[in-house]
Order: structure tokens, then sequence, then C-alpha cells
């Protein structure tokens, strides 16, 4: 059965089956109690693997936690491989599968975190008997913890074997390698052919929540030019309005034009304008010199701009594009964009599956789940597998606070909770697509 059709045949499961507002099944049973059975091995795998300095950039700490991993993947099955990240100055991905005759599903995680070496937040740090405070703890090591809890479930209650499994898990999500499309390939590699992506970054930390919608982000960088002269002789005809008056015009007009419209935002982060601009390779660092009585030959901004799906990207660039033509006297511009993550749009497929993962969540009693607003949503690696898998969400690992800070701190309870609406939702896609007539 094609992709295409087996997603339209799990959508529909997804709403229509009497299966999906049931209580638990004998065999669901069995999962849940599994996870609980396991729950202690599960945070001492993730007191291990916090305690692994994986910062980006510490290349070797990043391939240690991938080891860790690599070898609990072997042990349930599956055919692990790391794939080097030399080219892009990265350590790599460690990507895990295990072929069944069910639908071909990727979980999505990475190993790497904010915190380098250098970073005092080192250690795990058991707080009081349902929370703990670590590096990464819930960006994301947590979520690679619940992956593999719900896998190990799901093997320990016979469920495993039938399943059609791919694990991603990125070393660099969270300072990527250069070209980003060239590091991402590996996953969007093990995209093709799946039915089902889901991606278990903390999201808004909030297990009411999930995402189904992420705007994606890209750079801009805006150049003018005008001509040099005496300041009290602008805007003569020989001289035109200047550098500084073509940005600023610019930028009043994107404000004026864009400003407002659902889900897009742009905004400038640096400017530098004079008679001299240098600006470095990484757009964040700079110089310019100039006079107050002489009329500046260059302007520089970049900025940040996000958008919900391909089309509004499209859409915008255009749109800034025929602004920045429209040229003051005696000026140029131009705009360049830098792409960085796609978005993941809010689509029917994505809905459904949510659909699907909370009606598994109120099953088991841990309430019931609701999208988050994608201007909530940060940017994450699942917006890589947009328009090549047909459902995906993302957003259920687990859940805590302060992110990307010292204070970073996991609600331990929700670990084995989050595992078994993970298992549950595996098992149940399974089950669906194992009734649904073959081609």
């Amino acid at each position: 059965m094609s992709t295409v059709r087996l997603a339209s045949a799990l959508l529909a499961l997804a709403v229509c089956s009497p299966a999906a507002s049931a209580q638990l099944t004998r065999p669901e049973q069995a999962i849940a109690q599994a996870v609980d059975r396991r729950n202690a091995e599960s945070l001492a795998l993730l007191e291990r693997i916090v305690n692994i300095n994986s910062g980006s950039f510490n290349l070797a700490g990043v391939r240690a936690v991938g080891d860790v991993l690599r070898r609990e993947y072997d042990a349930l099955g599956f055919t692990t491989e790391w794939v080097d990240g030399a080219p892009y100055a990265r350590a790599g991905h460690l990507v895990a599968e295990r072929k069944g005759t069910g639908p071909k599903i990727l979980l999505i995680g990475h190993l790497d975190t904010v915190f380098e070496p250098s970073s005092p937040f080192q250690k795990f740090e058991r707080l009081n008997d349902s929370t703990a405070r670590g590096p990464g703890i819930i960006d994301m090591k947590g979520g690679n913890v619940i992956i593999l809890q719900a896998l190990k479930a799901l093997r320990d209650a016979g469920r495993l074997a039938t399943m059609h499994i791919v694990v991603v898990l990125n070393g660099d999500e969270e300072e990527s390698g250069d070209p980003m499309m060239g590091t991402r390939s590996t996953l969007i590699e093990a995209a093709r052919g799946a039915a089902v992506a889901i991606g278990f970054e903390d999201g808004a930390g909030d297990p009411k929540t999930a995402v189904i919608g992420r705007r994606g982000t890209t750079i801009w960088k805006l150049t003018t030019t005008g001509q040099a002269g005496h300041a009290s002789q602008i805007f003569r005809a020989d001289l035109g309005a200047g550098a500084l008056n073509e940005a600023a015009r610019i930028i009043n007009e994107f404000y004026q034009t864009l400003a407002g419209e659902q889900y897009l935002a742009f905004s400038g982060g640096l400017a530098l304008g004079g008679s001299g601009v240098k600006l470095d390779s990484t757009l964040t660092l700079g110089s310019a010199e100039g006079k107050t009585n002489v009329i500046a030959q260059q302007m520089v901004i970049t900025g940040d701009m996000r958008t919900i799906s391909a089309e509004q990207l499209a859409r915008t660039k255009e749109r800034m594009r025929e602004i920045v033509a429209r040229n003051l006297p005696k000026t140029t511009a131009t705009i360049e964009f830098i792409e960085g993550y796609p978005p993941l749009a809010p689509t029917d497929g994505n809905r459904r599956l949510l659909a699907m993962y909370d009606r598994a969540a109120q099953d088991l009693g841990t309430g019931s789940v609701a999208a988050v607003d994608p201007s909530r949503a940060g940017a994450a690696d699942v917006s890589f597998v947009a328009g090549i898998v047909p459902m995906i969400i993302d957003g259920v690992g687990l859940s805590g606070r302060d992110g990307h800070s010292a204070s970073e701190t996991a609600d331990l309870n929700w670990l084995p909770r989050q595992a078994k609406r993970a298992a549950l939702l595996l098992s149940r896609i399974t089950d669906q697509q194992a009734a649904l007539p073959r081609p």
C-alpha cells in the first residue's frame, strides 16, 4: 500500500474507529504495565546521559551519548549506524532501524545540548521525588529516554516485532552544521516512505499540549547604498537621499505592508551604516564609520523572519523584494535570504495524528492533549520532514521548565506517562494498518 493511501486510511480510522474511544485493551494494559516496570531503569538511564556533557561543539561528548543509546537500540534488535558529521564540523547522528510489516514510523530526537564543557551546569541533580534538574534533561535527553522506554515496553508486551520503526537522533540540533540541508540529509532520507513522524522535543513543556505546526526560520540581509557628499546638500538631484534614508524607507514599508499577518514575524537584529561598513561572515559582528556631516554611503541590516508555511515564506519574500526595488533617488538596495529551518504547517494529517495521540492519552487517564499555537513553537528538526511525511506531531517529550538555562528542570512523574502515550500510539497505528486491505 502506498504511503499516501496508508496515511488516508489512518486519518479515517483516527476519527471513525470505535476502538479509538474505547478503554485500554488487554494488550494495551500490558504495554502500560511494562512501562511502569522499567521506570526505575529509565530514570537511571536519564541520569547517566544527562551527566555526559554533550554540548553541540563537544564532539566527543555527543558521540559518547550516542554510544550509550546505540547499545540500547542494539539490545532491542535494531540495526544501528553512526553517520559521521565531519563534513559539517559536527559529531554526527545515530540512526536505528527495525523493519517489520507495519507502516514505517519515524521517531526523532537529538543528542546535543546548549551546555558546552565550559558551562558550570553539568550534572543531574534530584530535587525531590518528582523533579530533577540537569543540562538537557528536557531538551532533550528526557525525550530520547521516552522513545526507548516506549519501545522497550512494546517489546516486553510482544508488540514490537511487527513494527517498522526508524529512529534518528541528530547530533547538532542546537547548533547545526553547515550547510544545514547537508547535515539534515540523514533525517530527510530516513523520512522517505514513512507514514508517521513523531518528534520528542519538550515542546511547550506542558503535557496538555503537542506541536502540529512550527514556524520556519529565515535570515535576511538588506544592503543599501547612496551617493557620498556633504550632508548639507542631501536630497539634491545629483546626491539623492543617502543609504540610511533608503534603508529607513524599506524597513518602514516592511512594517506597513507585512506587520499583522498571522504567524508572520520579521525583525531586524543588527544595523550598521555610514561611510564604510564591515560585517563578518556570521552576520553577528561588524563595524561602521562615518561623520555627521557626510551622507552615508552604505547601510547593512540583518534580521530574522518566521513563517508558518512554504507558501507564506515565498509570498513574503516576493513582497519584500518588491519593496526593496522601489529605490529613492540615487540609491540602490538588495536583499538576500538565508534559509534556516523550514516551516511545519499545521496540516489535516498532523491534526488527525494529534487526535489519535489525544485519544491514547485520555484512554490512559493522563488527560487530553491540544495543539500548541504555532507562534509559541520554535524551530525543530521535525520540520525537515514536512512535505515528505503526511502525518507529524512533535513536542511529546519530557515535560518541565526553564529549558536552555541553568535551571532546566524535569517533572519526572511524566517520564512514564509520556512513554505510555507514545507506546500506545505506536501500537494503535500498527494495529490499524494491519486491518487495512493490502494492495
